[in-house]
């Protein structure tokens, strides 16, 4: 499982940004993707752990999956 950094929170579109440790490439994710806590109570600057998989929509990037607060 990745850590990494929320980096941006869109709230009124639902989705944010997570930059993992180690690299400078931001990974996409969506609001149904958050696990814990719930994505309206994420905040930027929070660490986090989550999965990747292939986007659907872009197959050359990944989006986050399974993204929970790092306790």
């Amino acid at each position: 499982m990745a850590v990494g950094t929320i980096k941006r929170v869109i709230r009124d579109r639902g989705f944010g940004f997570i930059l993992p440790e180690g690299t400078t490439e931001e990974v996409f994710f969506h609001s149904s993707a958050v696990e814990s806590p719930t994505f309206d109570e994420l905040n930027e600057g929070q660490q986090v752990e989550f999965e990747t998989e292939p986007d659907p929509r872009q197959p050359r990037r990944s989006r986050a999956v399974h993204v929970r607060q790092v306790a």
